[in-house]
C-alpha cells in the first residue's frame, strides 16, 4: 500500500517544488490547493484536489488514509489584516489539526516562519536556538506562533506528531546580505521536509529551515536530530549579492524595522 502524503498549498512556490522533489517509489502525493493545479504527468503517483483547507468537508475527505500532512497553505507573508490571519492561518490550522485527528493522521509537517521570532536579536556569541521564545515581528508572525502552539497542544493531548519548520528565506539563490545566513535552498528544503516526514516518532519539534550557511545565525541542532543534513551554502553566492545590504539586528530583518506595517 502506498504511503499517502497530503500537501496543502500545493500550487504555491514551495508546494510546486516539493510536488516534484518528494516523489518516491511507493509514495502517493495528495495535492490540495484553492487554485487550479497543473495537470498530472503520466508517471506522477498523485491526485489533485481543488479546494480549501478551511472547508471541513474537503479536509475530512482529503485526510482519509493519509499518513502525514505537509501544511504549506495559508497567508505566507505580511500585508493582510488581523481578521484574515485569524481566519486563514490560525483557525485554518485548527481545522486541519481537527481533520487530521479524526482521520488518525500520524503527523503534520507545518511551514512556520522565522517571523515567529522576528524580534529575537541576532547574537554574536552563538546561533538563535531552535526553541527561541516567541517574539513575533508582525501579525503574520503571531499567526505562526499561534499555529505552532495549536500543534503542540494536539501532540500533547492527542498524540499527533508535529514538526514545525521555521523557514527563513526560501529562494533559488541568496539575493541579499541577510539571506547569506537565512537562505534555504530548494534542495535543502526537500531534504528538510523529507527528514520531517520520516524521522521516527518526532513528537513535537521546532526546527529551523535554513541551509548549511557559513554565516550561521540560527541553530541546526534540531534539524540534525531528525536527520536533516543540509548540503548547500549561501556563501558560494556571496560575490554575486547586489540586493539589500542592510545589517539587520533582528532575525526578522525588514519585518523588524520601526516603520514596518
Amino acid at each position: 500500500m502506498d504511503d499517502v502524503i497530503l500537501v496543502t498549498g500545493a500550487q504555491g512556490t514551495i508546494g510546486s517544488m516539493l510536488r516534484r522533489s518528494l516523489r518516491r517509489p511507493g509514495r502517493h502525493l495528495r495535492l490540495l490547493d484553492v487554485a487550479p493545479l497543473s495537470p498530472l504527468e503520466p508517471d506522477e503517483n498523485a491526485e489533485l484536489i481543488t479546494g480549501s483547507f478551511l472547508d471541513a468537508e474537503v479536509m475530512a475527505d482529503a485526510c482519509q488514509g493519509a499518513r502525514a500532512i505537509v501544511h504549506l497553505g495559508g497567508l505566507s507573508h505580511a500585508g493582510f489584516s488581523w481578521p484574515e490571519y485569524l481566519e486563514v492561518n490560525i483557525h485554518g490550522t485548527y481545522l486541519l489539526a481537527e481533520a487530521a485527528r479524526h482521520a488518525r493522521v500520524e503527523r503534520v509537517v507545518y511551514a512556520s516562519s522565522n517571523h515567529a521570532v522576528g524580534f529575537a536579536p541576532l547574537r554574536d556569541g552563538g546561533p538563535v536556538p531552535d526553541y527561541e521564545y516567541p517574539r513575533p515581528d508582525s501579525y503574520y508572525g503571531v499567526s505562526k506562533v499561534a499555529s505552532e502552539a495549536l500543534l503542540g497542544l494536539y501532540q500533547d493531548r492527542y498524540g499527533l506528531d508535529a514538526v514545525c519548520l521555521r523557514i527563513a528565506s526560501y529562494l533559488d539563490r541568496p539575493t541579499t546580505l541577510r539571506s547569506l545566513w537565512s537562505w534555504l535552498s530548494p534542495g535543502d528544503c526537500t531534504r528538510l521536509v523529507e527528514a520531517a516526514l520520516t524521522a521516527p516518532s518526532p513528537g513535537f519539534r521546532v526546527v529551523w529551515g535554513v541551509s548549511a550557511n557559513s554565516r550561521a545565525a540560527v541553530s541546526l541542532d534540531e534539524g540534525r536530530a531528525i536527520g536533516y543534513e543540509p548540503l548547500d551554502n549561501a556563501e558560494d553566492y556571496a560575490g554575486e549579492i547586489t540586493g539589500d545590504q542592510t545589517e539587520w539586528k533582528y532575525v526578522g530583518g525588514p519585518y523588524s524595522a520601526p516603520n514596518f506595517e
